[in-house]
């Protein structure tokens, strides 16, 4: 239960993304349009994002404040540029605690990972199954209690063996789906590439998406404004973004 945002293209101003647009997601915080599952989203937020000029890791901050209610990014934020970006704003998932290790996107090197979702029977123990399943390398890294966690560690360990960002997730959601099911809205990106699922929620592509001259590519839960160019992502599709834009295809996970 959150609402995730990604840009992909020339580099802009942080607050065209994050807080200009009058459905932003500082106001998908308080007042989503279009969010099914839950009603607001006050368990904090995160964005992390790139400048490949200075390094390959991305940049990150996360707080448990509520995004509209955090004023320290939003002062910072006009003296930040970047062309690839990933934010959410968090519902935790109980019995998951409002912690910051819990608040998405979750970090690991060069990678960045969101989740919008649950996975199912979290209380009978299908978390803690799939965390057994884990690597050691990747299950020290984890933080908290968050089933988004075990997710990214999850995808990090397909990733390690070889593993495209695409079919890491595609593979996740395969495993996740045998074991109890769940709502699996994705993100992971490395700072080139973005790959993201529309998997049990709501998800939408823009692009070309023209801004003062910055024209890229807008993946979101939800439209952030009522522009033309919003196209909503059908469920069980795998969208992939580079600099060029999106590509699109329907996914079929393999039997786990």
């Amino acid at each position: 239960m959150c609402r995730l945002l990604a840009y992909v293209g020339p580099a802009r101003p942080l607050p065209d993304v994050l807080y200009e647009p009058p459905f932003s997601l500082e106001r998908q915080a308080y007042a989503p349009r279009r969010q099914a599952h839950g009603i607001i989203n006050a368990d904090g937020w995160g964005v992390g994002w790139y400048d490949l000029d200075v390094r390959p890791e991305p940049a990150r901050y996360r707080t448990t404040t509520p995004m509209w209610a955090d004023r320290r990014f939003a002062d910072i934020a006009p003296v930040l540029r970047s062309g690839h970006l990933v934010a959410a704003v968090r519902s935790a998932t109980p019995p998951s605690p409002v912690e910051e290790s819990g608040t998405p996107p979750f970090c690991s090197g060069r990678f960045l990972f969101a989740h919008n979702g649950v996975v199912h029977s979290a209380r009978d123990g299908a978390v803690e199954a799939l965390r057994r399943e884990v690597s050691p390398t990747r299950a020290a890294a984890i933080m908290g209690t968050a089933d988004s966690e075990v997710l990214f560690a999850l995808a990090l360990d397909r990733l390690d063996a070889g593993a495209s960002l695409g079919d890491a997730l595609v593979d996740v959601i395969g495993r996740v789906e045998a074991a109890s099911g769940g709502r699996l809205n994705l993100m992971l990106s490395d700072g080139e590439l973005l790959a993201a699922t529309a998997c049990g929620d709501t998800l939408f592509v823009r692009t070309p998406f023209d801004h003062q001259g910055a024209i890229g590519t807008v993946l979101a839960s939800e439209p952030y404004d009522d522009g033309p160019g919003w196209q909503p992502v059908a469920d069980r599709t795998l969208v992939l973004v580079d600099g060029s834009g999106p590509t699109l295809r329907p996914f079929d996970p393999p039997a786990a």
